[in-house]
């Protein structure tokens, strides 16, 4: 909640305790003509804080000051109506039992609540009125639309015409320095045509919307896509593209109704919207068990997984936060967020690497973190496939090292960050991890319950196509993409991260977990819906297609042939049956694998991650 809220809230209560002050007071007038006795002028006073107090507390229950005044509605009326029978009652109950022996009219505890009443309900109507009808432009205000003067603004139309658009229509219109001129409605509802919704037309249906935005001179639709899946916001993007027309998503009604926000942070449709998945539904009681008060460690804490990683940890009130990255200006980033952002102070910045086994001993052995979650990897395909041996000091070693340390030191629960890449791996990333997951499970029963859990493309990740495609369109393009069929699953960070806690809490040891990534993605596609909202049209921006990378498959797979998944009781969230550990993981080919390592030997490392990983196919040498 921000100042502003604040701010709200309390001229709320000051105004709501003046009215029912005046209503104590107008009720003991009309009970003695406006001549009150001296005594009972007294006894008023005495009376007055139970009197607003008792108000003011119904009202707090019943919700009545989470709103805005602006949108109060009939079942608002009812809440306050239902809301003075209990502070009557309540203080018909006070002066019978704590009245001091006083006598107290009844006539005043029976006008007092209906008086409350009427003055709690007319200041509402009033502001919505004065909301309803404001005064701009002076007397211009009065005259027809078609005789108003054109205002100065950004021309848009507004999607939907029902109940939630004629109230976020009115947001609009209320909002003077919005930017925008609102020049009517679209519906696919053919009841709705031909309507006037303050005083705006609504047209329809949406085909035709081209030939409604030539008509209004419309530049921008504004479209709520909190109740739309995936296909209906691909439609409006296409229509938008269609009639020459931006889209806006504008925030939701119940946030700008609570003031967090108004309708002045709309945003342009980003491809996240396109990819609208169902909420991720947290077990909040579970996810507190093995985190509230706890110590935790989080590696790569400053990358794109591991810094979302903190902020979600944040919810659950640990202890103790360790951030261990190698990367300075990243752990720089991820302290001051915390600190300044987040107003969190309970961290420790460890700057260093997962294969430093002597920092690992010091740190763990220092602040004994009780939940560790494994982030820190390298994960770019072709650069790794360039320095294999990078992901072998990294994804590798770096992983039994924190995962041995855990052990040494009594972690209770370890959850290794795994990728999809690591199911029948093309490229030396993805063996990597595939080893990192073996070693994983052949330290299982010693003490540390360790689970993985792989995933796919993560939206705005570093190494992720959207920067890169985003920069190319900047720039004028070409977009280059490998291949015209080539396939990815994505989800955004914020969701990767809540499914990796949510996993974390399912576990008990030994299980690899599977997020489930929805339906894949065209790249190609891809492309063109970035070029589409950048406000630029396909045709101006050319795709070029550079063929496939060293390593990379035209499409990702989260599940091995002949693996035995089950479901979890999450819906969101899988896991392998059952899974081997890796027998020579601690035998001679791992110390020869980490040998070839420090010999830059590229070929024997390949060579050794194929023996590792059985259905590990490496890639051909770049010429």
């Amino acid at each position: 909640m921000n100042l502003s809220r604040y701010g709200n809230l309390a001229v709320m209560l000051l105004s709501e305790a003046g009215l029912f002050a005046l209503a104590l007071l107008l009720a003991y007038g009309l009970r003695f003509e406006f001549d009150i006795p001296e005594a009972f002028f007294r006894q008023m006073f005495s009376l007055l804080p139970a009197a607003v107090g008792f108000k003011i507390a119904f009202f707090w229950i019943a919700g009545l000051y989470r709103g805005m005044w602006r949108y109060t509605s009939l079942m608002d009326l009812w809440h306050i109506a239902r809301s003075m029978v209990f502070a009557g009652i309540s203080l018909v109950v006070y002066v019978t039992f704590l009245g001091h022996e006083q006598i107290y009219p009844r006539s005043v505890l029976i006008l007092d609540p209906l008086l409350a009443f009427c003055l709690s309900c007319a200041m509402r109507i009033v502001i919505r009125v004065a909301h309803q009808v404001p005064l701009k432009d002076g007397a211009t205000a009065l005259l027809p639309s078609v005789l108003r003067p054109q205002m100065a603004g950004v021309r848009a139309l507004l999607f939907g015409a029902g109940d939630d658009g004629a109230r976020m229509a009115r947001e609009i219109l209320d909002t003077k320095d919005s930017g925008l001129v609102l020049v009517g409605f679209v519906d696919d509802d053919l009841s709705r045509k031909g309507r006037r919704i303050h005083d705006l037309p609504v047209f329809g249906p949406m085909t035709a919307l081209a030939d409604v935005a030539q008509r209004t001179g419309a530049q921008e639709l504004l479209v709520n896509t909190a109740d739309m899946n995936a296909a209906e916001v691909r439609h409006l993007v296409k229509l938008s593209e269609g009639a020459g027309l931006r889209l806006k998503k504008l925030p939701a009604l119940s946030d700008i109704v609570r003031g967090k926000v108004s309708v002045k942070d709309m945003r342009d449709v980003r491809y996240e919207d396109l990819l609208r998945r169902s909420e991720t539904q947290l077990d909040i009681r579970g996810i507190e068990g093995y985190l509230k008060d706890k110590v935790v460690l989080v590696s790569g804490a400053g990358g794109s997984i591991g810094s979302e990683l903190c902020r979600q940890i944040l919810r659950f009130e640990p202890r103790l936060l360790i951030l261990y990255d190698a990367g300075e200006e990243n752990l720089y980033a991820i302290e001051m967020e915390l600190r300044h952002r987040h107003k969190f102070t309970r961290y420790v910045p460890v700057l260093g690497l997962v294969q430093d086994r002597g920092l690992l001993d010091s740190v763990l052995a220092r602040h004994a973190p009780q939940v560790v979650f494994h982030a820190a990897a390298y994960k770019h395909v072709p650069m790794l496939e360039r320095n294999p041996w990078q992901a072998v000091h990294s994804n590798i070693r770096g992983s039994m090292e924190i995962m041995e340390a855990s052990v040494r030191h009594g972690v209770e629960r370890f959850v290794l960050v795994s990728t999809d890449k690591a199911v029948r791996p093309t490229n030396v990333m993805g063996a990597s991890k595939r080893v990192a997951e073996r070693i994983m499970l052949g330290l299982q029963g010693q003490g540390t319950a360790f689970m993985a859990v792989r995933f796919g493309n993560v939206l705005g990740s570093s190494g992720s196509v959207i920067p890169l495609f985003r920069d190319q369109i900047s720039r004028g393009g070409p977009v280059t993409v490998t291949h015209p069929e080539v396939t990815r699953y994505f989800m955004t960070i914020p969701e990767a991260a809540q499914l990796i806690i949510q996993a974390g809490a399912q576990g008990r040891g030994g299980e690899i977990f599977l997020l489930k990534m929805g339906q894949p993605v065209r790249i190609a596609d891809l492309a063109r819906d970035l070029i589409i909202l950048s406000g630029k049209k396909p045709e101006d921006i050319p795709v070029v297609f550079t063929g496939l990378r060293p390593g990379e498959k035209l499409y990702e797979e989260l599940i091995t042939e002949g693996e035995d998944v089950l479901e979890t009781g999450h819906d969101q969230i899988m896991v392998l049956g059952s899974e081997a550990a890796c027998a020579d993981c601690a035998g001679e080919h791992l110390e020869e694998l980490f040998a070839a390592a420090k010999r830059f030997d590229a070929a024997g490392i390949k060579s050794l991650l194929a023996t590792l990983v059985p259905e590990y196919t490496p890639a051909p040498d770049e010429p």
